[in-house]
């Protein structure tokens, strides 16, 4: 095992590295062999500004696969924080598969929290290599934070991961399911594709609460009037949560024929979800009168 930890260069020779990087990345004379550069490089991620960091990530990402074994060696056993950061953030820029199972260790185990969102950040960009460890984290013994860094990343992957994510909506555990509503629901900025918005709209009878929810307030945020009948036949859900929720939605809608159905949910609540159905109401009154 290559050590990959040798001591913080100074200011003055980290930036005479990056240029000097930069200057062969530049006209192709980079040599992807020598271990002992891409270790310097590594080390030189302890430096405290910002640009200069971010500078060595983005040579890395130039450099691609043959830095990764060493940015995986820094990312799971560097003493420093601030460089396990950025060899996540370096490990994103070249999209190595093989660097999923090193990123959820990290994601899940290391001790600094800026390290686990980094990996987070990073399993977002692999794409569909990282879907399956990222589900079977969802449905896992590890802590909710860790859950919702799983969650995050599979919101953020877009398209290229679509069929993954509607295959897994029929996954038995309701944290997956959740899980993929608000990805699919990230998925309608960016296709033209009728089942992102069909998905949604059959979330809402979801046999769990909290994927109701989390349908309800996606249809919410995207505006989609053609749910409203559906949002208005959730005012009367059993869950307090997802009734909270339909309200909110219609609100954001705007559309005038949720008026009744929010008065007589107003009628119908107490406490604090009596205040957030009145205050969905007087929105939809405001915009109704505007």
């Amino acid at each position: 095992m290559v050590d990959p930890q040798p001591s913080a260069p100074t200011a003055e020779a980290t930036d005479r590295l990056l240029d000097a990087v930069n200057a062969q990345l530049t006209i192709g004379t980079f040599d992807t062999s020598d271990i002992a550069l891409l270790g310097q490089m590594v080390a030189s991620l302890a430096d405290g500004r910002g640009m200069v960091r971010l500078g060595l990530v983005e040579a890395f990402g130039k450099i691609g696969l043959p830095a990764v074994p060493m940015l995986l060696e820094g990312l799971s056993h560097h003493p420093n924080p601030v460089v396990r950061r950025s060899c996540g953030k370096a490990l994103a820029k070249t999209s190595d598969p093989q660097a999923v199972p090193v990123l959820i260790e990290a994601l899940l185990h290391d001790e600094d929290t800026v390290v686990r969102s980094s990996a987070a950040g990073a399993l977002a960009k692999m794409g569909e290599a990282a879907v399956p460890q990222l589900i079977a984290l969802l449905t896992s013994e590890h802590s909710e934070t860790a859950k919702g860094h799983a969650a995050w990343a599979l919101a953020f992957m877009g398209a290229e991961v679509a069929e993954h994510l509607y295959t897994a909506y029929t996954h038995p555990a309701a944290a997956v399911r959740t899980a993929v509503v608000a990805a699919v629901a990230n998925l309608t900025q960016e296709t033209t594709d009728d089942r992102a918005v069909t998905l949604l709209e059959s979330a809402l009878t979801d046999s769990a609460p909290e994927v109701r929810a989390e349908a309800a307030a996606a249809l919410g945020t995207l505006a989609h009037q053609p749910a409203v009948p559906l949002l208005i036949e959730q005012l009367t859900d059993p869950s307090p949560e997802v009734r909270k929720t339909a309200a909110l939605a219609l609100a954001k809608i705007g559309d005038p024929t949720s008026l009744g159905p929010l008065e007589a949910q107003l009628a119908r609540e107490s406490g604090e979800l009596q205040r957030v159905v009145a205050m969905a109401l007087a929105q939809l009154q405001k915009r109704a009168m505007a």
